[in-house]
């Protein structure tokens, strides 16, 4: 008779090759978790800019701010004179001949930032609101960021599916893994498992070994996948305050309960 495979060895497999796959997917959420909030950074500056008359007045201002306040779309509003506007604009330029090309004439117009709630920072609600601003006689013009709110929302939808295929594809092919390292712990012990059969075991009583022992594996792996995951983390957040900024601690504690259920399941 030849000899059973070891049981350390078939519960080794199987724990490394779950985690193996439990790595990947937590490097895949942690990338998509990265992807949120760098999006909810860039949303927080989103709005538009109204450009107002020389003559507008305070009124003319809280005219504006009003109705958008009310909705409960307005997260800040900045306003900034002609003067301020050319001093801005003097320094992204490094320009200080811009008052003598426009012949001592300050060619700007005084402005009004605004920018938006997270629910209202996409192309359809900053057109409803800034529509009817565009009328008043106040206003010149109204600039509205769509071109970097689109750039942002398409690259966003690309990066979840992406990450959406990739996690659906893992989930196979760790099924696939699993199920065949599960047939092996069981093709190792088919002589037991007939003799328990042959003195009235029933299927139940024969699988929770199997269950057990599993669920076990799923923890262990989740947990080694969860320290290799934290210490990289740990590393590259020292190393790189804006990898740091993209996740906290406690999003990575959640993704690490997350990959423990995932490796029992």
């Amino acid at each position: 008779m030849r000899n059973p495979i070891p049981v350390f060895t078939t519960r080794a497999t199987a724990v490394v090759t779950v985690a193996l796959v439990l790595i990947i997917l937590g490097l895949g959420a942690f990338i998509g978790l990265g992807a949120r909030n760098a999006a909810v950074s860039v949303r927080d500056s989103m709005g538009f800019v109204v450009i107002l008359s020389d003559d507008a007045t305070a009124g003319d201002i809280d005219q504006i701010i009003s109705p958008i306040k009310s909705s409960g779309a307005l997260r800040q509003s900045r306003y900034s004179s002609a003067d301020e506007v050319l001093k801005r604009w003097q320094q992204m330029l490094g320009d200080e001949d811009i008052l003598r090309m426009a012949g001592g004439v300050n060619p700007f117009h005084p402005e009004l930032e605004i920018y938006l709630n997270q629910p209202f920072a996409n192309p359809d609600s900053i057109n409803t609101l800034a529509d009817p601003i565009s009328l008043l006689p106040c206003v010149e013009d109204v600039e509205i960021h769509s071109r970097v709110m689109q750039k942002v929302s398409q690259a966003l939808a690309t990066v979840r599916l992406i990450l959406t295929i990739v996690g659906i594809s893992l989930l196979i092919i760790s099924f696939v893994l699993i199920f065949n390292t599960v047939r092996l712990t069981v093709y190792s012990k088919r002589f037991l498992i007939n003799t328990m059969q042959l003195v009235g075991a029933t299927a139940a009583y024969v699988r929770r070994p199997f269950l057990v022992d599993n669920l076990i594996n799923g923890v262990v792996a989740g947990l080694i996948a969860s320290a290799i995951l934290c210490g990289a983390y740990a590393y590259l957040a020292s190393v790189d305050a804006v990898l740091a900024a993209l996740a906290d601690w406690t999003s990575v504690g959640i993704v690490c309960c997350g990959l423990v259920v995932v490796g029992m399941l």
